[in-house]
Formats: C-alpha cells, sequence, structure tokens
C-alpha cells in the first residue's frame, strides 16, 4: 500500500474509506482535495501612469470545492491608498460535500496618485481572516495626478 499523496495517488485511509463502503476505488476524492486551496493573485496592469484603472483577479487552486472555511466567506480588498471595498453573498447554509466555494474573485480601482500600492485581498468568517494574498502595482505620477490639484 501507498503513502503517496501526489496527485492520482490514494491515501491508505483513502483506499480504505472506499473499500469499506463498497465503492470503486476511482471514485474516492484525492488526498489533495481535502486540502486548504491556495491563492493566486494578479493585478493588470502592474505598472502605469495616474489615473491608473487596475483589474485584480485572485484564483483559489486545488483543494476541495466545499472547503468549509471559504465557503460564503466575505471578500475585503485593502487597496492600500485608504480606500477598502469588498462585501458578501447570503448563501444557503454550508453542507459537506454539496456547498461549493467560489473559486475566482475580481475588482477593478482607479489609483489617482503615484506610488507603490500593495493590495491586499482578505477572505473573512465574521472577523477571523481565513485567506490572504497580496501583490504590488506602481503607478507613476501622470498629466493628470490628483496630487497636483
Amino acid at each position: 500500500m501507498t503513502h503517496q499523496t501526489r496527485a492520482g495517488f490514494l491515501t491508505v485511509a483513502a483506499l480504505a474509506t472506499a473499500l469499506a463502503a463498497g465503492g470503486p476505488v476511482n471514485a474516492v476524492q484525492r488526498s489533495d482535495d481535502n486540502k486548504k486551496p491556495s491563492l493566486t493573485f494578479k493585478a493588470t496592469p502592474p505598472v502605469g501612469f495616474a489615473p491608473l484603472k487596475v483589474r485584480v483577479v485572485v484564483d483559489l487552486k486545488g483543494g476541495a470545492n466545499d472547503y468549509s472555511d471559504f465557503y460564503c466567506a466575505t471578500v475585503e480588498w485593502d487597496w492600500a491608498d485608504g480606500n477598502i471595498s469588498g462585501g458578501g453573498e447570503d448563501c444557503d447554509p454550508y453542507q459537506a460535500g454539496k456547498s461549493e466555494i467560489q473559486r475566482r474573485f475580481t475588482a477593478e480601482h482607479t489609483f489617482r496618485q503615484g506610488g507603490d500600492f500593495e493590495i491586499a485581498f482578505r477572505l473573512k468568517q465574521k472577523s477571523r481572516v481565513v485567506a490572504y494574498s497580496k501583490g504590488t502595482v506602481r503607478v507613476r505620477a501622470g498629466i493628470y495626478d490628483d496630487s497636483d490639484r
């Protein structure tokens, strides 16, 4: 029996569960499906002149589709320029194996002044941060930079 947990391999516990349930082994979730999804952060464009409209995309990769900490979480974007945005949705009560997490989050923001801004993305359950990612955008002062007015 194998203890390897690379994609495509089952843990001993997962194999035993499938055999005990009488189900086919290929119907068992891979062991990495029970892990916390990871976050990827991308800001487009990463550099530009003020006023700079930036689109940010955060994707959740891997892990279980019903990962309970991420189900119906509120979103917070801290734009590092004094602005914070976000929100949440009304969701049905969580049901293991049925409830699905959101896998992509997008937002747009316009930076009106030059500077380096470290944008923070947070997924929260009430006041507890359950996932965090960040990225930097470099905004160069432009012809219409609000700091010149």
